[in-house]
């Protein structure tokens, strides 16, 4: 079973304004998903290789293929 954290973050009008474009023409992608898959990824290749790192490689193939691994 997943468990999911809600997360408020501002980000600038620049960024916002290039998801909202993003997201109008990928109908299947939403803010969620996006925050998911950049978090996860910035994880992969920043975090500490050895704790987490499967976890965060599940998510992040979960998120861009959009189907549980």
């Amino acid at each position: 079973m997943n468990t999911f954290v809600s997360i408020l973050a501002e980000i600038p009008e620049e960024l916002h304004e290039s998801l909202a474009n993003y997201l109008e023409t990928h109908p299947n992608w939403d803010q969620d998903r996006v925050f998911t898959a950049a978090l996860s990824l910035f994880l992969l290749q920043n975090g500490d290789q050895a704790k987490n790192y499967r976890s965060c490689a599940r998510v992040y193939l979960e998120t861009i293929f959009e189907q549980p691994f």
